[in-house]
C-alpha cells in the first residue's frame, strides 16, 4: 500500500493538482502540460513493456524504484526547464510501472501462499492515499508555487520509503516467501490440471493465449478513458467553477472514492467473473465522466470525481486477478503487457485532449470521446465473458 501510495499517488499523480500552479506559475502553457503527462505515460509504457524482460527478485525492483520516485519528484522542484521536466517525467512513469507491477506481484502472490486474497484490495489503496494527500496538501499550498509541492513531496516519499525498506529486503533462497507456489495457489495458472488429455493440450493453450491477448487490447481501453479527467481535472473544474474554493477539492475526492472501491472490490466473491467486473467498472466511469459534462457544477463535479475514483484501482485488481488466472506465478508478463496497453491509452488522451481543448475553448469534446471509449470496452468485455467462460 506504502508502495503504490509513492509510486502511483506521487510520482505519477502529483502532476495534476500541481498542473494549475505550473500553468499560474508562467513557466508552463496547457500544450506543454498535455506534453509532459504524455511524457510520463510514454515512460509508463516503456517500463511495463520491459517488466517481462527484467529477471531481478521483486523486493530489488521495488527498492530501486521508491529510491528513484524520490530522486526525480525532488528533481522536479529544484529544476524548472521544460525539456529537463520531460525527461524527469518520463523517466517517473518507467520506475512507476515497473514499481507498481513488481509490487503487485510480490503482493498477491504473498497473500495467496497466506490464503488471504481478500487482503489484496489493502494494496490498491495506495494509489488513492497518495492522490488525497498530494491533493490536500497542493490546496494548501496553492500560493507557495508549484517547486515548493514537489520538494514536499519528494520529502514525503523519502520518509515513507524509510518505513518500508527492511520490509523488501531480499530473502534468502528456500526461504517459505520464495517457495514454488503449491498446486492450489497455481490454481488458474494456465496450467492444465489433471484428467486433461493430451489432445486437449494444444487447444488449451490456444485459448489461453487468446484470452491473455484480449485481456491487453480492453484493459487498454480505460487508459485513455480515465486519463483526461485524471490529468486535467483541477483545470477543468477552475475553468466552469472561476473563482469557487470547490476545484481544489474534486481531485481529492477522486482519491478518497478509490479507496473503499478498492477495498469492496477485493470482497467481491473470486468466483465472479473478472472481466464482467472490469465492464460494469468501465461503465461506472464512464457515467462519472458524463456527469461531468452534463451538470458542470459542484455537484456534478463532486459526483463524476468520485463514481471515477472508486473503480480506478478496482480495475486494476481485476486485471491483475484475471491475468493471475491465466499464467498464475508466472503472471508479470502478462500485467507487464496489460500495463503497457494501459500506458499506451494514457498517452494517447492529453495529446488528444490538449489541442481540442485549446481550439474550442473546452474539453467537452475530448470528454465524450473519453466516455465513449469506456462504452466499447465494456461491451467487449461483456462479448468475451459469454463466449469463454472462466475454468474452474
Amino acid at each position: 500500500m506504502v508502495v503504490l501510495a509513492v509510486a502511483l499517488g506521487v510520482g505519477r499523480f502529483a502532476f495534476t493538482p500541481l498542473l494549475p500552479l505550473m500553468l499560474h506559475g508562467g513557466g508552463l502553457d496547457l500544450r506543454q502540460g498535455g506534453w509532459l503527462a504524455s511524457a510520463n505515460y510514454a515512460g509508463y509504457f516503456i517500463g511495463a513493456m520491459t517488466c517481462a524482460a527484467l529477471r531481478v527478485e521483486p523486493g530489488r525492483v521495488v527498492r530501486a524504484g521508491l529510491v528513484a520516485t524520490v530522486c526525480l519528484t525532488l528533481g522536479m522542484g529544484l529544476i524548472g526547464t521544460f525539456w529537463v521536466w520531460a525527461a524527469i517525467r518520463f523517466v517517473a512513469g518507467a520506475v512507476s510501472a515497473w514499481t507498481f507491477v513488481f509490487a503487485s506481484q510480490w503482493g498477491l502472490a504473498r497473500l495467496a501462499r497466506l490464503g488471504e486474497p481478500a487482503w489484496s484490495g489493502l494494496i490498491y489503496t495506495g494509489p488513492g492515499i497518495g492522490i488525497v494527500a498530494t491533493g490536500l496538501v497542493t490546496s494548501a499550498l496553492a500560493q507557495r508555487g508549484a517547486s515548493v509541492g514537489w520538494l514536499g513531496f519528494g520529502v514525503l516519499s523519502a520518509l515513507l520509503t524509510v518505513v518500508v525498506w527492511r520490509t523488501f529486503a531480499p530473502r534468502a533462497l528456500g526461504s517459505r516467501d520464495d517457495r514454488p507456489a503449491t498446486p492450489a495457489s497455481a490454481a488458474g495458472s494456465g496450467k492444465l490440471q489433471v484428467g486433461h488429455t493430451q489432445a486437449e493440450a494444444p487447444a488449451a493453450g490456444r485459448a489461453q493465449r487468446a484470452e491473455g491477448a484480449w485481456l491487453v487490447l480492453l484493459y487498454g481501453m480505460p487508459g485513455f478513458g480515465y486519463i483526461i479527467t485524471a490529468t486535467f481535472l483541477p483545470v477543468i473544474a477552475r475553468q466552469a467553477l472561476p473563482g469557487s474554493a470547490w476545484p481544489d477539492l474534486f481531485w481529492p475526492m477522486f482519491g478518497a472514492a478509490l479507496i473503499p472501491g478498492a477495498l469492496f472490490a477485493a470482497r467481491l466473491p473470486s468466483a465472479w467473473d473478472n472481466r464482467l467486473l472490469l465492464a460494469a467498472c468501465y461503465v461506472v466511469q464512464a457515467l462519472g465522466i458524463v456527469f461531468g459534462i452534463v451538470w458542470p457544477n459542484a455537484a456534478g463535479f463532486s459526483l463524476g470525481s468520485m463514481l471515477i475514483g472508486a473503480p480506478f484501482t478496482a480495475i486494476t485488481l481485476f486485471a491483475m486477478r484475471e491475468a493471475r488466472r491465466l499464467r498464475g506465478d508466472h503472471a508479470a508478463g502478462l500485467m507487464g503487457y496489460a500495463t503497457a496497453a494501459y500506458g499506451v491509452g494514457q498517452i494517447a488522451g492529453p495529446l488528444v485532449a490538449a489541442p481540442i481543448a485549446a481550439r474550442t475553448g473546452s474539453f467537452g469534446l475530448a470528454l465524450w470521446l473519453a466516455a465513449a471509449v469506456l462504452m466499447v470496452g465494456a461491451a467487449g468485455l461483456t462479448v468475451l465473458a459469454a463466449r469463454r467462460r472462466p475454468r474452474r
